[in-house]
């Protein structure tokens, strides 16, 4: 009676799962959402997009520090 069902996986999305990491950088999310990205978004493409978009922010923190401190 206790038998387990295949779980549908969609087709992994590059743009999902910036869409996940950007939800996380801003800590809001349900948990259904998070379920939902947990299924349908390769753990690679996180790791990727999580890099990118961190290296990313420091710079842009850099950035605006110099840029204030110039002035």
């Amino acid at each position: 009676m206790n038998e387990v069902l295949p779980v549908k996986v969609a087709k992994n999305s590059f743009a999902r799962a910036m869409l996940a990491v950007a939800w996380s950088f801003l800590g809001i999310r349900k948990n259904s959402g998070f379920a939902e990205d947990a299924a349908k978004v390769s753990p690679l493409h996180v790791l990727l997009v999580g890099l990118v978009s961190g290296l990313m922010f420091v710079i842009g923190l850099i950035l605006v520090v110099n840029w204030v401190v110039a002035k």
